[in-house]
């Protein structure tokens, strides 16, 4: 039977804006349920400006109404360069997260682009996914490839949504 953990999904995606203007649209976890089709709502847990050690909340929607909350640590934030968290299993242990999400922003080949890498990496922890590969090991390829497939058509519809809001309030 396959494993979730190490599983990966990545988007690499062309935004016609500068880098900090994609940065400040990621790091917007409240905003983030304006853009995904998953994630339906986040908020900063801490009073302090977004930091490595930082938590957030996070709900999603995966078609059967919202799941969560899940806490979320940040792991890397270098403006206008990276912004990493994982994604805490039920057990709390951030030393077994259940994902690992990553922004990486690059400016494009044309003056004011931003060519953004999103990837997610599955991590040991327990989630939905492992559960349901583990109660179906029979289908647990045919699971993990819709999973991964799923993720990478909302990465990119959430990047399409973040860059169309610059255009539009600029508009």
């Amino acid at each position: 039977m396959p494993k979730a953990t190490g599983a990966q999904a990545e988007v690499v995606f062309v935004a016609e804006h500068e880098p900090e203007v994609m940065w400040d649209l990621i790091t917007d976890v409240a905003r983030l349920g304006e853009w995904s089709p998953e994630c339906v709502g986040g908020r900063w847990l801490d009073d302090a400006p977004p930091a490595a050690g930082a938590r957030f909340e996070a709900s999603n929607d995966f078609g059967g109404g919202p799941t969560g909350p899940v806490t979320c640590v940040v792991t890397q934030l270098r403006r206008p360069d990276v912004f990493e968290w994982i994604v805490l299993d039920p057990s709390g242990s951030v030393a077994s997260p259940g994902s690992i999400w990553r922004y990486e922003l690059t400016p494009g080949s044309e003056p004011g682009q931003t060519t953004v890498r999103h990837l997610f990496t599955h991590g040991p922890g327990r989630t939905g996914l492992s559960l349901e590969m583990e109660n179906d090991p029979a289908n647990a390829a045919q699971i993990l490839q819709d999973r991964l497939d799923a993720l990478r058509a909302h990465m990119t519809t959430t990047l399409t949504a973040m860059a169309r809001s610059v255009a539009r309030s600029a508009a």
